[in-house]
């Protein structure tokens, strides 16, 4: 068996430019596609409207094989009508970010790819990806896994930092879920919509306001991992992270906003599972995690963690307490703690937002409202400010 860690492909020259529509991403035909077992192990056929550069890997901790491409249309392309295999147990397609796509498939067994090409029709510019996969043993599988090392390949652009001649507070938004990662669904709402929806409402009254520097972590629906949304945050100068979200609980009536912050542990059972779910998305969603370390591994970062724990802990109180004069309905318990990793940056106070719960219908209905999340808007800039205020106290003392 040939054994293939990675591979590429670039445009090649011999296409007739006529014959393709460079104007539009490249759109799969349903009808010629299909991910199948053979008798040796998985095939992938993929058929696309135009050939498009491309590289395939496989993933471990859970065993994954990625496709990711520049660019292609999901549009029309659906798990139960492509997927007929027992090899494989489920996909994640969508935007990865700006200009990229990526096909993760979920596999139940560890497979490694054996051969793979594209077939170009030299009338129609049309293309068939073609992949085969054959059995290997978990040893040989890890050892072979991993996302090539190519620094020009979907590396994360992150903004340079804003201008802020008079010091403004940065607020970085982060909008959760995005592009190939939907995060919740109920009734033909994802998640991912509504957080970037809210998101941008919030960075417009933030800007209003005048005090305030908002940045989002994405501003369209693209895939950002956790640990490329930290690092956006340290890369613009952010004095705060505040990460929306608006889960789906599949037992359990919880319902109303709840206010996150970083804790080695849970604070209920609900918390844990929060935290997980987030983990799990980005795996699914084709991020290697493989040889990374999140704990806090050094004295200086645990110095940092120090100081911004308490500074971390009043965000929270005061986006509560803005949240409840503007009259959003809060949770029972709305302060919880997880270990999140999104909200891991040392120095940077960092809160996640459960706005809501998609399971609840009160709740699915006001994050639909604008005047209800208007609300959501005017406690967050009310709590953002009233921190602010705490802050300059503090730092006032200090100077005594």
């Amino acid at each position: 068996m040939m054994i293939l860690r990675a591979i590429f492909l670039w445009l090649p020259t011999a296409i007739p430019l006529m014959a393709q529509d460079f104007s539009a991403l490249a759109r799969v035909d349903m009808s010629a596609s299909q991910i199948i077992d053979t008798r040796r192990g998985l095939s992938v056929e993929l058929a696309l409207s135009q050939v498009v550069p491309y590289r395939v890997y496989m993933l471990d901790a859970p065993t994954r094989l990625v496709l990711d491409f520049k660019e292609v249309d999901w549009t029309g392309v659906s798990e139960p009508a492509l997927l007929n295999a027992d090899r494989a147990t489920g996909l994640r397609y969508g935007s990865v970010e700006t200009g990229w796509s990526r096909l993760v498939i979920a596999l139940s067994t560890p497979l490694l790819i054996d051969t793979a090409g594209v077939v170009v029709d030299q009338n129609t510019g049309t293309a068939q990806l073609s992949i085969d996969l054959a059995p290997t043993d978990p040893e040989t599988f890890a050892a072979n896994a991993g996302a090539p090392v190519d620094p020009t390949w979907g590396t994360p652009r992150f903004p340079a930092p804003p201008e802020n001649p008079d010091g403004r507070l940065i607020v970085v938004l982060d909008p959760g879920h995005g592009g190939l990662d939907p995060g919740a669904q109920r009734g033909g709402v994802k998640e991912a919509d509504l957080m970037l929806t809210l998101a941008r409402e919030v960075e417009d009254a933030l800007r209003r306001s005048g005090q305030i520097v908002p940045v989002l972590t994405r501003n369209d629906d693209s895939f950002v991992s956790l640990d490329a949304r930290r690092k956006l945050a340290r890369a613009v100068g952010a004095d705060v992270l505040i990460s929306l979200h608006a889960d789906a609980l599949t037992e359990g009536q919880a319902t109303g906003a709840t206010i996150y912050t970083l804790s080695d542990e849970a604070s209920d059972l609900a918390s844990q599972q929060l935290a997980t779910k987030l983990s799990r998305d980005d795996l699914l969603a084709g991020v290697d995690l493989t040889g990374r370390d999140d704990q806090v591994a050094t004295i200086l970062m645990d110095l940092a963690r120090q100081e911004t724990e308490p500074r971390t802990a009043t965000l929270a109180e005061a986006l509560v307490e803005g949240l409840g004069q503007q009259g959003v309905k809060l949770n029972s318990r709305p302060l919880r703690r997880a270990e999140i990793s999104v909200l891991k940056s040392p120095e940077i106070p960092s809160v996640l937002i459960e706005v809501g719960f998609l399971s609840n219908d009160a709740d699915l209905l006001a994050l639909q409202d604008p005047a209800t999340r208007n609300r959501f808007v005017g406690g967050i800039l009310r709590g953002v400010l009233l921190w602010s205020i705490s802050e300059a106290k503090t730092d006032a003392r200090r100077l005594r």
